[in-house]
Order: C-alpha cells, then structure tokens, then sequence
C-alpha cells in the first residue's frame, strides 16, 4: 500500500516535525522505540554505507545474529528495503540526505530523506521480466506498509516503509 500521507497526528512521529525521534542510540523510556540517523553528505557508496549502518543496528537490536530461519529472512528483508529505499533516492532525486531506522518490539521503520520531486511508485502492471524498476515494487511486497511524507515549504521529501519485527 502507498499512501502520501503520515500517520494520524499522535500516532506514529513523522520525520522532519517536532515529535520525530531524537538521533540517539538508546530506546527511549517513554515508546521503548530506538531511533539511529544516519547523514550522507559528502559520502560516496552510500548504499553499501546505508546496508552496514542498518545491520549494525539489527545487531544491536538482537535481530542478528539470526537463530532461525524466519529471524534470518526478516532481518535480509530489512537490508534490502535500505538499499531499494537508498538506490531510488540515488536513480530518482540525485542522492539522499538522510537515513533514519527505528525499532519497536513490533516493527522497524526505515526512513530516506532526499531533495527530489517525484514520487516513486512501484511500476504498473510490475512485468517481472523487464529490466529495472522493481525496486517499489519490492518495498511493497516486504513491507506492513509505505508511504511518502512531504513537509510544507520544504523542498523534497521522505520514504519510508515498515516491516514487522521477527517472531
């Protein structure tokens, strides 16, 4: 599902407002939620870069390493929503500016901030044979949900995805 709206005001924070999550490492007290940022300017390879910033998290968080097979294709699947998110800022909006993954008991929420003016959307109808194009797609299929937030008077916009934590 994609839906260019954020969550009802209170229910989830939205990035870029008041009550996004602080750039810190420790869960805080309050949601039991942590937050990790994660800058790209002046980076180069920042989807390897974006991949290792994530699975540093997803040990810290326990997910890896994995005990099982489930635990195991949650914790790929949360890589690869990274590189497709990260990539499409690079094919699409000439780069992003900014990662922030957060982690509940119930969901990691990955977010890609970047200056562009499009707005993705997987390929309609998805043909599984052509080249390219499948990276929303794909989002689409691993995650609970996504979607695209864009502030007021800003330029640019934020992508971001949710993914069920492992059982």
């Amino acid at each position: 599902m994609s839906t260019t709206r954020p969550y009802p005001p209170g229910d989830r924070p939205e990035p870029g407002g008041d009550s996004a999550p602080p750039a810190r490492d420790d869960a805080e007290p309050s949601t039991g939620r942590d937050a990790r940022r994660l800058g790209f300017a002046g980076e180069s390879g920042v989807v390897p870069l974006a991949r290792d910033f994530a699975r540093q998290a997803l040990y810290a968080w326990g997910w890896l390493p994995a005990d099982g097979a489930d635990r195991r294709a949650a914790a790929e699947d949360v890589l690869l929503v990274v590189s497709e998110l990260v990539t499409n800022a690079c094919l699409h909006a000439e780069g992003p500016d900014e990662m922030l993954i957060s982690c509940d008991r119930k969901m990691i929420r990955v977010e890609v901030s970047d200056r562009g003016t499009g707005q993705p959307a997987p390929r309609t109808p998805h043909r599984a044979g052509r080249p390219g194009g499948h990276g929303m797609f794909i989002v689409q299929r691993l995650c609970l949900d996504w979607g695209v937030v864009r502030t007021p008077g800003v330029t640019g916009k934020t992508v971001w995805a949710e993914l069920g934590a492992p059982a």
